[in-house]
């Protein structure tokens, strides 16, 4: 089976959506014996592992993985007008390559950028294929977090579009229940055709394991109970909160705050945690795979935070890898979101109100006064890790392909394209 995707952010970016994508594509290749073709854009960062790209597309290829390498601007994104530049080039791009792709057997888009289901469409029509919709966020209500732009006339616009691709598409993915409840009641969605397959973490590479580790002692976090965000410091978290909270714990010296990771906020959080003076609060930079799971261990719980009335529109990856390195954590969401959901259903963390510094701050001193209860959740939060497994949620994958592609019109494909083996 040959399966094309759609989405600007792919291997080496450490977008979450590229490397969720990296981690699908090259596991339907080498678990499930695909054929897959990724549409991306050139890296954010530049890499001597990716050839430049020269012409409209480039091509690589990566652990069986066909990579096309749509050439788009790359201006500054912390600026709506480089973001808005630098997707509608990479879109353009996309279709044109989208046109000219080795008959696949099916066409999945992802949501980076929020428009890019319309080249997989197009790429749909032009070979008479199924469209697959995977959403990670929901437009146009994310738009919201746009602090240099708001635009009813574009949101409109996103809302036509993303009703369109929803009413087009053969099969439409959503991360959690919430979601698929919005993408039904706002977006039109059929329910026969919406179903639910969540993100993932590699249980094998994130692992339980020491709090005192190396990891612990290069960060001086050894002796202190840790509480960790870890991942994107970005615009939809409410991290503001979590600084507040800190300020508000400063009377309970072992406890520290980590930010772990890079984004739009860091700077602007670190300004604040100057401005209040605050010594138990961190800021330690991305960490790559390799030592996700050691840096992990050195937490005792974390914290997965979203603005209030995100709920179902985004749900925040960073909490797979949690579960899958045992620890607990403080939900600071509304009920609704499929974390709260999670954190109840599973018993492996605790529910704080979003926005609100006293309840964040009251959760940690709860799992820091209660030893037992922090074990019980983060032993709990194993045992979630492993249903939530990278390797379950691909096969889940594999088996909608299955349900939606003939299996007498891919082998008859691959006979006459000389491709039967793959």
């Amino acid at each position: 089976m040959h399966i094309a995707f759609f989405n600007r952010s792919y291997y080496p970016d450490n977008a979450a959506t590229g490397q969720l994508l990296t981690d699908l594509a090259e596991d339907l290749v080498r678990l499930h014996g695909c054929r897959v073709t990724v549409i991306t854009g050139p890296p954010l960062m530049p890499t001597a592992e990716v050839r430049p790209t020269r012409g409209i597309i480039g091509r690589d290829e990566r652990r069986g993985v066909s990579i096309l390498r749509a050439r788009g601007t790359r201006f500054d994104k912390k600026r709506f007008a480089g973001r808005a530049s630098n997707y509608v080039t990479y879109f353009a791009s996309a279709c044109w390559a989208g046109l000219r792709l080795d008959r696949p057997d099916v066409v999945v888009a992802l949501t980076d950028p929020p428009i890019i289901g319309l080249a997989a469409w197009l790429a749909s029509k032009r070979f008479g294929i199924p469209l697959v919709m995977s959403y990670r966020d929901l437009f146009p209500e994310v738009t919201v977090l746009l602090e240099d732009f708001h635009s009813d006339t574009i949101n409109r616009w996103l809302q036509r579009v993303n009703r369109f691709l929803c009413r087009k598409a053969t099969r439409v993915i959503a991360l959690g229940e919430t979601m698929r409840r919005r993408l039904i009641e706002d977006k039109g969605a059929l329910p026969a055709r919406t179903m639910i397959i969540p993100d993932w973490a590699d249980t094998t590479a994130i692992t339980p394991g020491p709090k005192d580790n190396a990891f612990a002692a290069t960060n001086s976090l050894t002796g202190k109970f840790v509480v960790m965000h870890s991942g994107n410091i970005g615009l939809s978290q409410s991290l503001e909160t979590v600084v507040e909270a800190a300020d508000l714990l400063r009377g309970v010296p072992a406890i520290h705050v980590v930010f772990q990771g890079e984004g739009v906020k860091k700077a602007e959080l670190q300004a604040r945690v100057r401005a209040l003076g605050l010594s138990n609060v961190s800021f330690l930079p991305f960490q790559p795979k390799e030592t996700l799971g050691e840096s992990f261990a050195a937490a005792d719980a974390f914290i997965v935070s979203l603005q209030k009335g995100l709920a179902g529109y985004i749900v925040p990856s960073k909490l797979y890898g949690i579960l899958a390195a045992g620890r607990p954590f403080v939900a600071a969401v509304e009920d609704g979101c499929e974390v709260a959901s999670i954190a109840r259903s599973r018993d492996c963390g605790v529910v704080a109100e979003p926005g609100n510094a006293r309840s964040l701050a009251d959760r940690i001193l709860e799992l820091y006064r209660d030893a037992a209860l922090t074990a019980r959740l983060g032993a709990n939060a194993r045992t979630a890790g492993l249903f939530f497994d990278r390797t379950a949620q691909v096969a889940n994958y594999m088996e909608m392909f299955r349900s939606i592609v003939p299996t007498s019109t891919a082998a008859a494909v691959g006979v006459a394209t000389g491709e039967a083996s793959t």
